[in-house]
């Protein structure tokens, strides 16, 4: 095959990517940019081009500097806690061989379930009155601990957050459940006859040869954070007091519920601004260990 045949054949099978790529995530860009820049409310045709007034409003908006702050409180209760919790289950799992089918299914089933369902079954358990957790703090005598989980601004974005990391920490154990076969137990077993303790051998052997696989699921879950909405949507809605309002709900709020589309794609904008860096610099930094794992 020629060099002009196989560039050819190249083009012809990437051209469908790029097609996806075109269509669902630059064109998208594209329009997100323009409507920033203009005065849209959903209904003008020719929106009024304003600038940067959108970005001025946005950041001496005290309410996005809240919700934005909410977001980073997400990003690291709601990723620290999935990784740690995921880690242990899957290295109290690792050696398991009677019912470990089992116990990962359990371990992963929050996760495949729809998002409205998990959010309306907690929303329940959290209920002040009838909801279990009130319910089983009462039977063990911690009445005073019992509150309206959802409708106290203290406690509304943590018990949501709690609900997230339950759905999510399944997903994290399986994934590092698959590294941790890949382990090389010889080593483990040595380091375990120079008596280092299990927190020696989680650092350093077990770590080290899992760490791309650490890395990938550290960029799902922090990228996460910046974009969730479903599950605080369902709950809350961002209440209340917009105690739980994040940066994906202000901006539902703005565009479709105050009709201000050009402020909640400005809003929209702005998640995106802090994700996708994130994103390539913990992707990068995945592929890095990978070479360096493979030449080692």
């Amino acid at each position: 095959m020629t060099r002009r045949a196989q560039s050819r054949l190249g083009i012809l099978m990437v051209a469908p990517l790029m097609v996806l790529v075109i269509v669902f995530f630059l064109f998208p860009l594209g329009s997100a940019i323009y409507y920033s820049f203009v005065d849209f409310d959903g209904i003008n045709p020719s929106p009024p081009f304003v600038g940067i007034d959108n970005y001025v409003r946005m950041f001496t908006d005290p309410e996005m500097w809240h919700a934005l702050s909410n977001n980073l409180i997400w990003i690291v209760i709601g990723t620290i806690s999935p990784l740690v919790i995921g880690l242990l289950y899957a290295l109290l799992l690792w050696n398991v061989r009677r019912g470990s089918a089992f116990y990962r299914l359990a371990f992963f089933f929050p996760y495949v379930l729809p998002g409205i369902a998990i959010g309306i079954v907690w929303s329940w358990i959290y209920d002040p009155l009838n909801g279990w957790l009130n319910v089983a703090l009462r039977a063990i005598g911690l009445e005073s601990l019992t509150t309206g989980w959802l409708g106290n601004p203290d406690t509304a974005l943590y018990a949501v957050l709690a609900t997230a990391i339950w759905a999510s920490t399944g997903f994290v154990m399986i994934i590092f459940l698959s590294a941790l076969r890949n382990v090389d137990t010889e080593l483990v077993e040595a380091a375990r006859l120079d008596r280092a303790n299990a927190a020696q051998r989680l650092w350093h052997i077990i770590l080290p040869q899992i760490m791309p696989v650490f890395i990938m699921v550290t960029t799902i879950t922090l990228v996460g954070g910046f974009s969730v909405f479903d599950i605080i949507f369902i709950m809350t809605g961002g209440g209340p007091a917009n105690a739980t309002n994040v940066l994906g709900t202000y901006a539902y709020t703005n565009a479709f519920q105050l009709n201000a589309i050009s402020y909640g794609t400005t809003l929209a904008m702005l998640i995106t601004v802090l994700s996708i860096p994130c994103a390539v610099f913990l992707n990068r930094l995945q592929r890095r260990l990978s070479i360096q794992g493979t030449t080692a």
